[in-house]
């Protein structure tokens, strides 16, 4: 039983609930929750490792109630390399069908297209002027991109390097602070992104007082580095990845592709050191999961487990794969939900910007 003040207190809440307007309930809601942000860079369909190490545990966390989510598209990210419309505009469409077909819910979460925010591209030029070169000099894809250009003997070391991909780590410090992210999610290989972002917005409120929210990255350790088919990390690059929504007699071909040894059959196997079982239980309940591990230890064809594994993987994916055919077929619906997405997102970022364009000295003072 609650005291009696504790009562009153929770009476006098519900009360203040009661009357708050909508637009007064989401800032109340944005006191009480921590904002959440993530964005996807369009690639083309993901695949299973996309799945397993972000699209999933992203999905997880959205669902927890002390998060407020901001799920985006970062389709202007694509653009540092990708120079073909209807390629970029079909990737964009992919993703946004993907996270929407896994289980991301509109309502829910705040989802939308970076490239229908235009507060995020003005905040990204204020930043710029708050960054020395020297910090992205050190930026991972720009020394990646220099490495690979001495290693192939080149002359000019900034060989195929626009100057979007020298100042990606910018735009993605602008779409995080833009919305005042408590935590972002990322791997433990992103984490410089977050402590650039980090850099520059203390630099800022060094200058200026505390506008900008400085975030906290939250590294997911135990993010899944998903084995591809030849046993290497799952990468598109590679050409050893698993679409996540292919049909499944195409899913069920790619699966048997997946490297395995010459052991016979009735060999006993160890479950642990196999990249088809890494996968099955990612996928399978955990009876299933200790049913074939058994099967492993007594001896199993690898013709099987494979099989064993395809059946996991399309009774998980069916449905989602279902609701994906049906969104790429309805691009108009999808379109639909990113234009409500991008109202709600530009309700947050347009206060946000003009507080910050006063406080470095542009328009009128009110």
């Amino acid at each position: 039983m609650l005291s009696s003040s504790l009562e009153k207190y929770a009476d006098y809440l519900r009360e203040l609930w009661a009357c708050q307007s909508s637009l007064g309930k989401a800032k109340l809601i944005a006191m009480i929750k921590k904002t959440l942000l993530t964005g996807v860079k369009p690639t083309g369909m993901p695949h299973i490792g996309n799945y397993l190490g972000a699209i999933r545990p992203a999905l997880q966390l959205s669902h927890q109630p002390q998060y407020q989510a901001l799920l985006f598209i970062a389709d202007y990210h694509s653009l540092t390399h990708v120079h073909r419309a209807e390629e970029l505009r079909s990737m964009t469409y992919e993703v946004a069908a993907s996270w929407l077909a896994c289980g991301l819910n509109p309502d829910q979460s705040l989802f939308y297209r970076q490239s229908d925010i235009p507060e995020i591209f003005e905040l990204s030029w204020i930043l710029s002027c708050f960054s020395p070169k020297g910090l992205l000099n050190r930026a991972h894809a720009y020394k990646a991109k220099l490495q690979e250009n001495q290693e192939a003997g080149r002359s000019d070391p900034d060989y195929g390097v626009n100057m979007g991909l020298f100042t990606y780590p910018l735009l993605m410090a602008a779409d995080i602070l833009m919305f005042s992210a408590d935590q972002v999610p990322v791997g433990e290989d992103q984490v410089q992104h977050l402590e650039i972002a980090r850099d520059i917005a203390q630099k800022f409120n060094n200058n200026y007082g505390p506008l900008l929210k400085v975030p906290e990255f939250l590294v997911q350790k135990d993010s899944k580095l998903v084995p591809g088919l030849d046993g290497r990390k799952m990468s598109k690059s590679y050409g050893n990845h698993i679409p996540l929504f292919l049909p499944a007699p195409k899913l069920r071909k790619l699966v048997m592709k997946i490297k395995t040894d010459s052991s016979p059959p009735e060999a006993p196997k160890d479950p642990n050191d196999s990249l088809i079982f890494s996968l099955f239980k990612e996928f399978a309940s955990m009876e299933e999961t200790e049913a074939l591990a058994a099967h492993y230890r007594r001896g199993i064809s690898w013709g099987e487990a494979k099989e064993a594994l395809f059946q996991a993987m399309d009774k998980v994916l069916a449905e989602p794969r279902r609701h994906y055919e049906e969104l790429m077929a309805d691009t108009q619906t999808m379109d639909c939900l990113l234009e409500q997405g991008a109202q709600r997102a530009r309700a947050i970022a347009r206060p946000q910007l003009d507080e910050l364009r006063r406080a470095i000295g542009l328009g009128a003072m009110v």
